[in-house]
């Protein structure tokens, strides 16, 4: 895992060598054990790199990496696991290598087949290629967008980076915020892709290769998307029996391929169906004991699965370290923050950060259950969403007044606080009933918004995460959720969280259940064989039952959370208010003062539970307030 950027002057001029230096030094977190750049005198193009040394820890693996003849040149973050095959055939027809890497495949594999070699690349990645007999620079992503690449343009120049804030250390890069993301931001908690809080900053699109010109010109070139069947012309479907017996196969298999490492690796361990099964065939596949890592926060049981995990590890005899930690959350805004490059809405990156902080103390790769919810239909809501779908329009208007008067619950994840939300939005169509469930500000989101959003009642595209959806034409209503959570909730929030808060602390992260093969095969499954009355994920479940503890099994989907309700009213209490109702508060240039004032009292006073809501303005003040260091930087 490494931190890539680089440079095209598409106006003639060369590109900045030392504008390359002081973007890679910003991402060194992502790549403390070697920095490298390719920028001769005068060259229209320049790529820079940092390392992260996982496969072949040798000076001949470092980048950038050419092919044979140096007429390209690559840098890449991430991993291809099949790189090995891909060697032997070129291998086989007479390539030379250097190195015994995966990047050096990537290089020699465009020398033969331009921009269709990334078609065949089977991993997480994201990689910038020039091409200099051809003056090309070519930029892709993996499929899903594991791996981030962010990038800037303007007249003269194309600049692209890991993380955006390389990208802010270019001299000549423009960093004005784009005010048309921030309602977005309060709708979703987080700026749907392509978009970002900069307006000439872009992310690549998952699953696409891009290349570039000279002259500037681009052409952009989908090359995979998540397809799901069409209903009416579905052909026979397996057996549930078949098809959890095809699963054990593909999610083993995808494990395995993620074992390769010459440095010392483990998995995150939670008290979920997911983790436990990484770690259960990890333990089978390994010679030696798994090590396992685990966190929970003290004094809050409803945010504490460090028992379950714990059983867990002595079940597989894994090497189990657990963190039970009760963080200082003030200390943590700020780094949280920054290694977003902009106000993230979702807490749970504080213990994912802190567990990769810690487990880095123990090992430099971790595998996670990440996807699998994704994959096999493990959330709440999309049986919520089904089963609201069965409900009379009249119902949903009844329940939504009737859950107007219930009691407010003491957290979040209390059973009413579900109840209270599922008869609030029920009646919804399908897409936007998801989208209240899981989004920050619905209801009130143009009260919250200031002044200069007079007219975002009519502007404002409440479905804008779902734009650009693909691969669902007769799909199911199930299959429908489940492609628009991947297309925006997996790529906008749950991958971008993994990536920042591990590559925050050089800790390489790999994803079995984000396996191409395991997402396609899942895809083409029929919705019971996912979801079976109240038992989500069945064909996975009894797919691995017999290493599934019971416990597990049957313990309630819970997540990664933190307890914010109760930290606004108790530790950030004073904190919260000195922040936002501060009357030099950045915020309120684009948000209601007496908006944020009465969130902060009903909060304050017990009226309400507001600590998701108080977080996502938080990080937004916190990001404004923190902006103009970032620029002089």
């Amino acid at each position: 895992m490494c931190g890539i950027s680089g440079e095209l002057r598409i106006d003639g001029g060369p590109a900045d060598a030392e504008a390359l230096r002081r973007m890679t030094d910003a991402i060194r977190h992502r790549g403390p054990d070697h920095g490298g750049t390719y920028c001769g005198s005068g060259m229209p193009a320049g790529l820079a790199f940092r390392r992260l040394s996982i496969i072949d820890l040798r000076d001949a693996a470092n980048q950038p990496i050419p092919n044979e003849d140096g007429s390209i040149q690559l840098v890449f973050n991430g991993e291809i696991y099949n790189f090995r095959e891909i060697r032997a055939g070129l291998l086989a027809r007479g390539h030379q290598f250097r190195s015994n890497g995966d990047a050096e495949v990537i290089a020699h594999l465009f020398e033969e087949k331009g921009d269709r070699a990334i078609d065949e690349l089977d991993g997480m990645f994201a990689l910038g290629l020039w091409n200099a007999r051809a003056g090309q620079l070519t930029l892709a992503r993996d499929r899903v967008g594991k791996k981030p690449l962010y990038v800037y343009r303007d007249a003269q120049r194309i600049v692209f980076a890991s993380e955006i804030k390389a990208l802010l250390r270019h001299p000549a890069v423009d960093t004005e915020v784009d005010v048309h993301a921030i309602p977005y931001y309060l709708l979703y908690g987080y700026v749907p892709h392509p978009q970002t809080f900069y307006t000439r900053i872009t992310q690549v699109e998952p699953g696409t290769v891009v290349t570039i010109g000279l002259d500037g010109q681009s052409c952009s070139r989908r090359y995979w998307h998540l397809q799901f069947p069409n209903e009416a012309a579905r052909g026979p479907a397996p057996s549930f029996d078949s098809a959890a017996a095809t699963v054990r196969q593909l999610v083993t298999a995808a494990v395995e391929r993620r074992l390769i490492s010459d440095v010392p690796l483990g998995a995150f361990l939670s008290g979920g169906i997911d983790s436990t099964i990484v770690v259960a065939t990890m333990s089978r596949a390994l010679s030696e004991p798994v090590r396992t890592f685990s966190i929970g926060f003290e004094g809050d049981p409803a945010f504490d699965e460090t028992a379950l995990a714990r059983d867990t590890a002595r079940r597989f005899n894994t090497r189990h370290t657990e963190f039970r930690v009760k963080p200082s959350a003030i200390d943590l805004i700020d780094t949280l923050v920054y290694h977003h490059d902009g106000p993230f809405a979702d807490s749970s990156a504080i213990p994912t950060y802190l567990v990769s902080k810690l487990t880095r103390e123990h090992v430099t790769v971790v595998l996670t259950g990440d996807g699998g919810d994704e994959a096999f239909a493990g959330y709440l809501r999309f049986g919520a969403a089904l089963a609201a779908e069965k409900f009379p329009e009249w119902a949903g208007a009844i329940a939504g007044g009737v859950s107007k008067l219930l009691p407010s619950p003491g957290n979040e994840r209390h059973a009413l606080a579900r109840v209270k939300r599922f008869a609030r939005y029920m009646s919804l169509p399908l897409q936007d009933r998801l989208t209240a469930w899981m989004g920050v500000f619905n209801d009130d989101l143009l009260d919250a918004l200031g002044p200069g959003f007079e007219d975002a009642g009519r502007t404002i595209d409440r479905r804008c995460h779902v734009r650009g959806l693909t691969g669902i034409d007769g799909a199911s209503p199930l299959n429908q959720l489940l492609a628009a959570n991947i297309h925006s909730y997996l790529h906008d929030d749950l991958l971008v969280k993994a990536d920042r808060m591990s590559m925050a602390n050089s800790l390489e992260a790999r994803a079995p259940f984000l396996d191409r093969a395991v997402l396609e095969y899942a895809a083409g499954l029929p919705d019971d064989h996912k979801l079976r009355g109240r038992t989500t994920k069945a064909v996975l479940r009894t797919a691995f039952a017999d290493v599934i503890p019971d416990a597990v099994q049957g313990a309630p989907k819970r997540g990664f959370g933190v307890p914010l309700d109760a930290w606004f009213r108790q530790e950030l209490r004073d904190y919260l208010r000195d922040t936002l109702l501060a009357p030099s508060a950045r915020s309120s240039i684009y948000l209601s003062k007496p908006f944020v004032h009465g969130l902060v009292d009903d909060h304050l006073a017990g009226r309400a539970n507001h600590g998701h809501k108080l977080w996502t303005v938080l990080t937004l003040e916190r990001w404004l307030a923190l902006l103009p260091a970032w620029r002089a930087a």
